[in-house]
């Protein structure tokens, strides 16, 4: 498929300096059809689903598929589509929303740490961590909830710390087997609000907006500038950022999907070798099988 060439384009580079508006929302479809979109992502869910079933059975490895973008960039349209071929058992969806009275209790990585996955398993997470330097910065209050000593909010450093954190957290990770695929779904203003209307205007998809969503999208500029820095400072050789252009959905899911078994790829796996031992015990299960 000739979706490597643009992979590369859409790889944030350590120490790179993000300004989002350099970064495109919207490129050339990469399908011709609704139906050529639909073999591609067909042969990529196959290749996904053999990735892990591999990735399950060697069991030293696991993958975190991170999804961060403003509201109604896709996230949850990226899950149920690009994930659609995998394994229902070996894989850990959560989504974290507002964070309940035991998360504030706790550091900002608390929540986030608990739910990361098991060795063998694909973890995906709508929104993340990465909440806690961008929407956390952004809206008025919400740091204030967590109840930090005073002496630590020194905001000519408190953001930079918070990164520093994350880098490390994913650093130590990595040197564990967990491999980081960090999305960040790049939305136009324009076409956010055209989905927002859509959810007004589809009955169904009605319970998707509140008045929260307009509230944050009154922050605009300031979310753009707060992601940016987040991009700029928390990618990394080994858990690079990813900004996908996300106005085009379908193409947000091909390039998603070939992201992931591009990065699956690279890991070292193969299915358990049968000892001797092994091999043996199989043998006298094949007779005493055969033998009924």
């Amino acid at each position: 498929m000739a979706l490597n060439s643009k992979l590369t384009k859409l790889k944030v580079d350590p120490n790179t300096q993000v300004d989002l508006v350099d970064w495109a929302t919207s490129i050339k479809p990469l399908y011709s059809s609704k139906k050529k979109h639909q073999e591609l992502l067909n042969e990529l869910h196959e290749e996904l689903g053999a990735l892990q079933d591999m990735l399950y059975a060697h069991n030293r490895y696991a993958l975190l598929l991170i999804l961060q973008g403003i509201d109604s960039a896709g996230k949850g349209s990226i899950i149920k589509h690009v994930m659609t071929g995998i394994n229902p058992q070996g894989c850990q969806v959560y989504s974290f929303q507002q964070p309940t009275a035991e998360d504030l209790d706790h550091d900002f990585l608390w929540r986030s740490n608990n739910r990361l996955p098991e060795r063998g398993r694909i973890g995906i997470f709508d929104r993340s961590y990465y909440e806690e330097v961008t929407a956390v910065r952004v809206i008025p209050g919400l740091l204030e909830q967590q109840h930090l000593p005073m002496e630590l909010l020194d905001p000519t450093k408190f953001w930079q710390e918070r990164f520093q954190d994350i880098v490390n957290l994913e650093s130590y990770l990595h040197r564990n087997g967990t491999r980081i695929v960090k999305i960040f779904l790049h939305l136009s203003k324009e076409e956010q609000r055209q989905r927002l209307l859509e959810r007004i205007d589809e009955p169904k998809k009605n319970w998707k907006i509140s008045r929260a969503d307009i509230e944050a999208r009154q922050h605009w500029e300031a979310f753009q500038t707060a992601y940016a820095e987040c991009l700029s400072a928390t990618s990394t050789e080994h858990s690079p950022w990813h900004i996908v252009p996300a106005d085009d959905k379908l193409n947000a899911q091909l390039l998603v999907s070939k992201i992931v078994t591009e990065t699956m790829k690279t890991l070292q796996m193969n299915y358990p070798i049968a000892t001797e031992a092994h091999r043996k015990e199989l043998a006298e299960i094949r007779e005493a099988l055969e033998k009924e």
